[in-house]
């Protein structure tokens, strides 16, 4: 009676010990994603910033998410150039403020040089859309597929990036009037910004 007792208790302790052990690995898993949601959500929470920026016109605001050191790169289709350079935020206000125009890059087609005072180029290759409310969204995923080589992460390797995009009027136009909207983002001092605005369609 007593050995049988013995080699019950026994089994409890080993059971025990058993789960002691996995209860860590639990943790770090559950920690891992955490941290990972948590990264996405501080993404996002910018980019919706941006966006409401954008959309109410307060580019004072919008130029707040600008990298502090980086600053921003825009570009009017997929394929970044990457002889433009960046615009600081104290640099795009003055363009505002100044009202200068400046080179963004070509127009698809005629590839004459896009020269353009800064709100009309946002109206025509950033917010041309009510992307806060777009069709469609995602992170670290591209949904506008055209016709233009896209090398975001080839121009931007392991930055994170999210996208908007409006489908068009598939019916008149057959999908090609598609529009997209990516921002990719940089961390610094724990706090996370715009480096690129990307704009994306259908080009010839």
């Amino acid at each position: 009676m007593m050995k049988g007792l013995f080699i019950f208790f026994l089994m409890l302790l080993i059971f025990a010990s058993c789960n002691q052990t996995k209860k860590p690995e639990n943790k770090s898993a559950g920690a891992e994603v955490i941290t990972q949601k948590s990264q996405q959500d501080s993404i996002n929470a910018v980019a919706v910033k941006a966006l409401k920026a954008l959309k109410e016109k307060n580019y004072q605001a919008f130029a707040y998410c600008f990298h502090p050191i980086d600053g921003v790169r825009f570009s009017p289709y997929g394929f970044i150039d990457p002889t433009h350079k960046h615009v600081l935020a104290k640099d795009f206000l003055e363009a505002i403020d100044k009202n200068w125009t400046l080179t963004w890059g070509h127009f698809d087609g005629s590839g004459e040089a896009i020269k353009m005072k800064v709100k009309p180029y946002i109206e025509r290759f950033v917010y041309n859309e009510d992307y806060l409310n777009a069709d469609r969204k995602s992170y670290d995923e591209f949904i506008g597929q055209g016709n233009t080589i896209n090398n975001l992460k080839e121009s931007y390797p392991q930055l994170h990036f999210t996208e908007y995009y409006f489908k068009g009027n598939g019916e008149k136009y057959k999908g090609l009037d598609w529009n997209s909207l990516r921002f990719v983002f940089k961390k610094h001092e724990q706090a996370y910004y715009l480096v690129a605005v990307i704009h994306d369609q259908w080009t010839i």
